[in-house]
């Protein structure tokens, strides 16, 4: 299992690049994110199987999470918790970032659109709006306003452009249009507790999974928006993250506070089927790599990066279609 160790440096985010399957982008802070600088570290995985570092990229404050570019295999954005984005070319280790400066307080989290029609940026902000970007213009296209409390995550569909999802402390789920900041089309109580994070699924565009710091995961479906169709039982704290499999369509995995990063299969059980215990901390950081089915990558406060396998999900038979990019 490849392993990367950030000293003094705790993750937060952790993200396979679309187009080098090997290549691997970890955003990290100093201090747990509570004060101090953030390091972004581009990593490679080796034909010998190692995981080793290519270049790093530092910022004044902690940084929380990172995302790349759907158009540009160097160029990734991040964001922190000065309630700046940061855009960096990671060819270009020298160069400056360029910045977007707007949101009061930290962004926790940032997506790029995925669907060819529009190529735009979601930035997700504790001052409660979530902000869209072009990365081409230096200020924000618009603003979306109407959660209660700070927002942890929004997430662009990846099949369905100018929708996309975001959740919040108030324990909503709220689904977007892009063209009509003003309000959401469909808002859902989705916990009694903070909503930490969303998914989409990769094979239908009307599920989507929530996570939040019951130590729930929950899936929705669009067309009956006011149950939910699955429930996932067995963290047992917060779930920090949580991520459909881009090869199975019932396959999740996630992170918690609880140490652990588990696999789920909703059509099989409630019941996770792996967990994985190889962090001593918080695992913040999950993404799957879309080129290598079964492959993870996780990170967490222990200044741990791994690259694994789980078993679990090499027993399930890939989905017949692919997904989207």
């Amino acid at each position: 299992m490849p392993t990367f160790l950030t000293p003094n440096r705790h993750g937060y985010s952790v993200r396979f690049s679309p187009y080098q399957p090997e290549r691997i982008v970890c955003a990290t802070s100093q201090y747990f994110g509570l004060a101090g600088g953030g390091t972004l570290f581009l990593l490679e995985i080796t034909p010998e199987g190692n995981l080793v570092e290519i270049s790093t990229f530092q910022w004044t404050d902690g940084l929380f999470d990172v995302v790349w570019s759907e158009t540009d295999a160097n160029i990734v954005v991040s964001a922190s918790g000065d309630g700046v984005l940061q855009l960096w070319n990671v060819s270009c280790p020298q160069l400056p970032p360029q910045t977007f400066r707007e949101h009061k307080k930290e962004v926790y989290s940032v997506d790029w659109s995925q669907t060819r029609q529009e190529q735009f940026v979601l930035s997700a902000s504790w001052d409660c709006s979530v902000k869209l970007w072009d990365p081409n213009r230096p200020n924000s296209l618009a603003t979306f306003l109407g959660h209660s409390q700070l927002v942890y995550s929004a997430m662009w569909s990846p099949h369905v452009p100018s929708c996309f999802a975001s959740v919040s402390g108030d324990g909503t789920l709220r689904i977007w249009n892009s063209h009509v900041p003003q309000r959401a089309t469909m808002t859902l109580r989705a916990h009694d507790a903070e909503v930490l994070c969303c998914d989409w699924c990769k094979y239908d565009q009307n599920i989507l999974a929530t996570g939040g710091s019951d130590g729930l995961i929950r899936g929705w479906d669009l067309r009956s928006f006011s149950s939910p169709i699955f429930e996932q039982k067995g963290c047992e704290y917060a779930v920090r993250r949580v991520k459909f499999s881009p090869h199975h369509f019932s396959a999740l995995a996630s992170v918690s506070y609880d140490f652990t990063t588990r696999i789920w299969d909703f059509k099989v059980s409630s019941e996770a089927i792996e967990t994985v215990k190889h962090h001593s901390e918080f695992v913040y950081g999950l993404d799957f790599n879309n080129h290598v089915p079964g492959q993870i990558a996780d990170c967490g406060w222990d200044s741990l990066i791994h690259v694994f396998s789980p078993r679990s999900l090499s027993a399930l038979r890939p989905h017949l279609t692919l997904a989207p990019k």
